[in-house]
């Protein structure tokens, strides 16, 4: 079995909570993401220095999923795009 294919648990911290992550991802993969999300965190709650922690994490999902959404857009009309240029032989 690879290394891939095998969990593993991964302890981060986001928001000063300290979570551990299982799952087939790397290490430094998981520890990204959670840093990740706690920056996203900490950038809402400057805005927003009233928030609760819930309406804190609903918004920063929010934001990263919208994020996320326009990166696969974006992903999927470029390789529209490069499909359109192959078949024309444009560069």
């Amino acid at each position: 079995m690879s290394k891939r294919s095998e969990k593993q648990r991964v302890t981060v911290s986001i928001y000063g909570q300290q979570y551990t992550v299982v799952g087939q991802e790397s290490p430094s993969h998981v520890r990204e993401v959670a840093q990740t999300v706690d920056q996203k965190m900490r950038e809402i709650r400057k805005r927003n220095p009233y928030l609760d922690t819930t309406r804190l994490a609903v918004l920063t999902a929010v934001n990263i999923v919208d994020d996320y959404i326009k990166v696969v857009k974006e992903n999927e009309e470029l390789k529209e795009k490069v499909k359109q240029q192959r078949t024309t032989g444009d560069e």
